[in-house]
């Protein structure tokens, strides 16, 4: 067994996330999205970029699954979590997903993926219940908590 440990465990994968947010009446919203295959509440995210750092990756992440203009991005992250992503193969793959707070400016009505995904203000702790992700769920619990701004 111990031969063959090196081959089931595969090395963690980096992914990275936008954690879209504005404020409204002086209380934070966050921006969640759907996934394309299962349609469930996640945040904007992917992998990295060549040429670009993990927050403009984020942004680019955003502009393309939700239609967002930041105002300002994190260059740091948030926080991450970690979760299997379920490949091609149908094998999962442990994902770490570092997540960088991105201010909206505005979202555009025309971006890449406006058909295949929706999106929905909602508070940060109304975000955590929709999210299948523990970790993500206490980003979106502290970020509403301590406004990760």
């Amino acid at each position: 067994m111990d031969l063959l440990m090196p081959m089931l465990q595969r090395p963690m994968q980096l992914q990275i996330a936008a954690l879209c947010h504005r404020m409204v009446d002086g209380k934070a919203q966050v921006l969640l999205i759907t996934s394309r295959g299962t349609g469930r509440w996640i945040i904007p995210k992917g992998w990295l970029m060549r040429g670009k750092n993990a927050s403009e990756a984020a942004v680019v992440e955003a502009w393309e699954e939700a239609g967002v203009r930041p105002a300002r991005v994190a260059e740091t992250p948030f926080g991450s979590y970690v979760y299997d992503k379920i490949k091609r193969s149908g094998l999962p793959v442990a994902v770490e997903t570092l997540v960088f707070p991105v201010e909206v400016r505005m979202l555009e009505d025309e971006y890449p993926e406006r058909d295949q995904r929706r999106r929905q203000w909602i508070d940060p702790a109304e975000a955590a219940e929709l999210v299948d992700e523990p970790g993500l769920k206490q980003i979106l619990l502290d970020f509403g908590a301590g406004s990760g701004k």
